[in-house]
């Protein structure tokens, strides 16, 4: 492997807009709300900056397409800025292009930002946006809740887990991301749930429920990073430094034969594994202090636990209902309240977690900061379906740990 960036790379500054039905602000709004928190943290000026990136997901219906409407809200006079659309790990890869630009040289300050402005577009999940005309013949009846409530039956057949208690382990995923997001002012949804009202709710995809779902919304999210010598010379002494950042992408394997039996995400696996080489992580059920991980569906967190490495295979439902990832618990995971209460705004939502991680590291979280000095925190994105997919994930941390 590749020597790879721990280290290399500082995060000067950070900034996320609240999210939300945001009818008040258009995608320029959102992006400068971002902005403007990171830029105040990072204590430099706009003409600093030299190269950013910028995620959008659907650029045709909300924030547009190319590096334009960055750097027009943004006023960037002159600056490179690649617009970056991968899925739902959109965010996490612009992370990666501002990350990589500065750890290469070529850039002495990047910027990413992620941005998606869905609401007013009707946008809701459903159906499946088209990918052109062979996706269309081929996934004609495919839906997010109905690819996702697959993986919850591959994993009970898998791990023969009765329907009873993956179904109460599943409630207890959106339970605890619920009580966690009412203590963040710029979540969506702020209101604690109970198990009933998760296990009565209306069935969307059997078994996923409503509240088994995260929902749609607006928001954007924002880094500015340097190396840490740049950061030492702008007065940062506590620094955040970027320890891995890892991608994997489906090539077609999944679909291809027998291999893959549809209860694991293969790519977060991959991804994983090269994230904690990269970190310098050799068990990350031990070294790992924070997660913020993909929940688009509470049975995705789930699993995704066992393709981390945190929960043994077949085991993360029972280290759910034992509260190993609530907020008291070993290694929280969505101490912030995660997709299920921030809702995915696309392009916003991978850098929404690096901000929670950086926030807590520096011990900046507020109300539901974490007691123990958190050592790595982990983010992880997956766009696309079980099938097919792209993993992302970046691992940070207090400069040296």
């Amino acid at each position: 492997m590749a020597k790879g960036i721990k280290d290399k790379v500082a995060i000067l500054g950070m900034g996320c807009a609240r999210f939300g039905e945001r009818w008040d602000a258009d995608a320029d709004n959102l992006m400068v709300e971002a902005y403007q928190e990171a830029l105040t943290d990072a204590g430099i000026e706009t003409s600093q900056i030299d190269a950013a990136w910028l995620a959008v997901a659907f650029d045709a219906v909300n924030v547009g397409p190319s590096g334009i409407p960055l750097a027009t809200a943004l006023r960037l006079n002159g600056v490179g800025v690649t617009k970056v659309e991968n899925y739902c790990a959109s965010g996490t890869d612009a992370f990666r292009g501002a990350v990589y630009a500065v750890a290469s040289g070529a850039a002495d300050i990047a910027l990413a930002l992620g941005c998606e402005k869905l609401k007013d577009t009707g946008y809701g999940g459903l159906p499946v946006r088209s990918r052109g005309t062979m996706f269309d013949m081929v996934g004609v009846v495919g839906s997010a809740p109905g690819s996702f409530a697959q993986l919850a039956a591959a994993y009970r057949a898998q791990h023969g887990v009765s329907k009873e208690d993956l179904k109460h382990a599943m409630a207890h995923v959106s339970v605890k991301s619920h009580a966690n997001g009412v203590k963040n002012p710029r979540a969506h949804l702020r209101k604690a749930i109970d198990i009933e009202t998760v296990i009565n709710a209306p069935m969307i995809a059997e078994p996923l429920g409503l509240f088994d779902c995260c929902g749609v919304s607006d928001g954007a999210a924002c880094a500015i990073v340097t190396t840490p010598e740049i950061a030492r010379s702008l007065g940062k002494s506590d620094i955040v430094s970027v320890k891995a950042v890892q991608m994997s992408t489906s090539n077609g394997w999944e679909l291809q034969g027998s291999g893959w039996n549809g209860s694991y995400f293969h790519t977060t696996r991959i991804a994983a594994a090269h994230a904690y080489q990269e970190a310098g992580i050799t068990n990350p059920r031990e070294q790992l202090s924070l997660m913020e991980v993909h929940d688009c569906f509470s049975i995705t967190e789930l699993v995704t636990m066992e393709d981390l490495g945190v929960s043994k295979e077949g085991e993360g439902w029972r280290d759910v209902l034992d509260g190993f990832f609530d907020a008291d618990g070993t290694i929280p995971c969505q101490i912030d309240g995660g997709l299920k209460c921030f809702g995915h705004p696309i392009g916003a939502s991978g850098l929404r977690m690096i901000y929670e991680n950086y926030l807590q590291l520096l011990g900046r979280a507020g109300d539901r900061q974490r007691k123990d000095p958190p050592v790595f925190a982990l983010s992880h994105n997956l766009g696309g379906m079980p099938n097919q997919n792209v993993s992302a994930i970046s691992i940070v941390g207090m400069l040296g740990a």
